[in-house]
Order: structure tokens, then sequence, then C-alpha cells
């Protein structure tokens, strides 16, 4: 995203802002923490520990991140820019934590930091290293597109979803999808001869895609792949059925064609609700007739029943405690009186609305004037003089 007013440029895929002219130069880049992808909240902020001072959290394009210990001797805090080291010659990354957070990062990625062999931060990004950086990330749009066209030729069955360049712009990973197994060992040497790089193929699925592009949910919110997920369970239709969803394809499935990650969410609260509501197979016998099964409130744990088979016009809930009662009743050749509630539910009286949006009812009621006929009429008669009338004789 590119602000003309102010010749700024959000590179969202990095977490950083770039201000100025590109004819004159890039004039800075600042590390922008609110488009970070799998962003960390830092709430050790502020306390220190000797251990940990030399680690660094550096991150890369998309969700790409990395732990590096700082072996420059310069002061190094969360947003800089760093030249790090990296397989074949060096990469260009933003420092985003820094401190005992990052030990809670490395326990929960499964890192040993006595074991591991972490690689070097040189030093801090200097012009030169930041210009050549912009540069290799130009290319990427227009590498992936060649690329693309490329994977076709060959016939392979495979969709390049994204391009990374090495911050030296002598390396590039290229992510793509596949269903099965591709040789790409053609592919590779025709990326070289064309490019002029080194070349590395990194196999994704459809949802780690989904997390390199980013985007919004149905809820309205980010997705969660983009958010904080990195390891993804498998997820199954069984999931929906258990919490009584409709199982149309349409609605379960997310923006990378398959379910839903947040299908997993709820599944053990309402395992755990099912636990305690028993299963119907057969109506429940009362004195007054039988009551079938209509549908179940998971969470809320109540069961309605209706005397008509298949009706939803009489309802009436029965909390699944109850229901169980009642089935060992019947076991046991017991039948309650009814399913008849004490007081039948009164429904609300329907109040109309109509009128109520006249714009007329603000006005002030007006008293109607009642004209007397009889005096209109005397006074019509003395129009033309005021001579009483004469009287009548005894």
């Amino acid at each position: 995203m590119i602000d003309t007013n102010e010749n700024v440029r959000y590179d969202c895929f990095r977490g950083c802002v770039i201000s100025g002219n590109e004819e004159a130069g890039v004039e800075e880049i600042r590390y922008r923490q609110g488009c970070c992808k799998l962003e960390v909240y830092d709430y050790l902020k502020g306390i220190g520990q000797e251990q940990y001072n030399n680690f660094f959290e550096v991150r890369f394009k998309n969700t790409r991140k990395g732990f590096y210990v700082n072996a420059s001797g310069q002061t190094i805090k969360t947003g800089d820019l760093v030249v790090v080291e990296a397989q074949t010659g060096h990469d260009l990354g933003i420092v985003t934590l820094e401190g005992p957070i990052v030990a809670r990062q490395m326990k929960c990625r499964g890192v040993d930091p006595e074991k591991t062999v972490f690689r070097k931060i040189y030093r801090k990004a200097k012009t030169y290293d930041i210009e050549r950086w912009q540069d290799a990330i130009a290319r990427e749009q227009e590498t992936m597109i060649r690329a693309r066209v490329l994977a076709a030729n060959l016939g392979l069955e495979m969709k390049i979803g994204d391009v990374e360049f090495q911050g030296d712009g002598t390396k590039a990973i290229f992510y793509y999808i596949a269903d099965g197994r591709v040789d790409f060992r053609q592919l590779i040497k025709d990326f070289a001869e064309e490019f002029h790089i080194r070349v590395e193929m990194k196999q994704i699925g459809a949802r780690q895609e989904a997390g390199l592009i980013g985007g919004l949910g149905i809820c309205g919110r980010e997705l969660c792949c983009a958010n904080y997920i990195t390891e993804f369970k498998s997820i199954t239709t069984s999931a929906a059925r258990v919490q009584d969803l409709s199982l149309n394809p349409q609605k379960l499935a997310g923006q990378c064609g398959k379910l839903k990650c947040c299908l997993n969410y709820e599944v053990s609260n309402y395992m755990d609700a099912h636990s305690r509501i028993p299963k119907v197979s057969e109506p429940l016998e009362f004195e007054d007739g039988l009551a079938y099964l209509v549908k179940t409130d998971i969470l809320a744990e109540t069961m309605y029943f209706s005397y008509e088979k298949g009706s939803l016009a009489k309802m009436y809930p029965l909390p699944a405690s109850e229901v169980r009662e009642i089935i060992m009743m019947n076991r046991n050749g017991q039948k309650p009186e009814t399913l008849l509630p004490d007081a039948e539910p009164v429904a609300p009286e329907f109040v109309t609305a109509v009128g109520d949006d006249s714009i007329s009812r603000f006005d002030e009621a007006r008293k109607k004037k009642r004209r007397n006929k009889n005096r209109n009429n005397k006074n019509k008669g003395n129009k033309g003089g005021n001579n009483p009338k004469p009287k009548k004789d005894a």
C-alpha cells in the first residue's frame, strides 16, 4: 500500500514503513508492529536478564522468523534493521523481540538454547544494505510471475505461491503448493539460468499459503493462520457434527479451501456437554401419551419434546438430567403424569407499531372549535338591521 501524499509505503509482508522518494532514494525504514504477522506481545518489556541479553528474534518476509545471537557488539533493540548470517551470503531482517520474552518463544518452539547453534547478527543495516535489500524486494513480483510460466511450460502439477529474495539478492526461496510429489530438478536449472540466483524450493500447504497472503475471515477479523497459528492440526467433519453444524462446504470452508481452523476451538466444550446429555432412541412414555425428541440445545443441556412426531409447533423443554431420570423410570415400567408444565406459557401480546414512524407524532394536538350554527344564522339575520322580533299577544 502506498500513501502518495506523504511518499510513504507500507510493506505489510515484512512489517515496515518506507518513507521517502524512490527516485531520490529511501530516506527511512521503520518497523510497524501493527501489520506484523504472527506478532508476539512482549509482556516482559523493561525486564532485563543477563542470560538472554544477546538473543533476538528476527523477522523476515511473511511468517518466517528466526532466533539469532548478537555477535556485533552493537546495542540492538526491537525495530532495528540488522544484517544476519545466512546459509550462503547474508540476509536482512527486522528485530521483533528482545529480552526474556525470547526465551519464552524458544521454549514454545522447542529450541534449546544450550544445544542449538544460533546464527549471528553481523551488524545494524547500513544505507547500502537497505538499498540492496529494496532492489531485491522489487524483483519478487516479476520473478514469481515468470516462475509460474516456466513451471507451466514443463507441465508440472504445482503452484508457486510466493517468492522471497534474500537480503543480498543472491538467493530466492520459491514457495510452492502441490498435492503429490513433484520432480522439479529441471525447473531449478531453468530458474538459475533465468534469474541468475541460487534457488531454494519450499513446499507449503493451502493453510500456510493463506497465512502468507493474509486477509479477513468471515468473522471480520484477521485470519488465524496469519495472526497466531504456527502449527496446523488436522480438521475433520466430525468437529462440525459434534457442534450440530450443517455440513455445508461453502460455510465450513475457509479462504484456503479447507475446513476452517476455528471448528476445533469449541469441540472440547461440546464433547463435555454431550457427555451429560442422554441418548434418546425411543420416545418418552407419559400417562397422557408419547413425547418425541425434536431438538437439543447442547450447550444449555436442554432437550425439547413434542407429543406430535416431527412437529415444531408445541415443544416443551426438559433439562437433560430430568430426561435421564424419565428414561430410567420408563425402563422400570413407570410413567410420569405429563410433559405439560403446570402453567401454560403466556405469549406476549402483539402490539402494532404502524404509525409510530409518522413525523406528525411530534406535533401538539390541536383542539377543534365547535361552531354554533344557530348563532351564525342569527348573525346572518341581523346583518340588515337590529330589529327585534314582535312578541305574541297573550
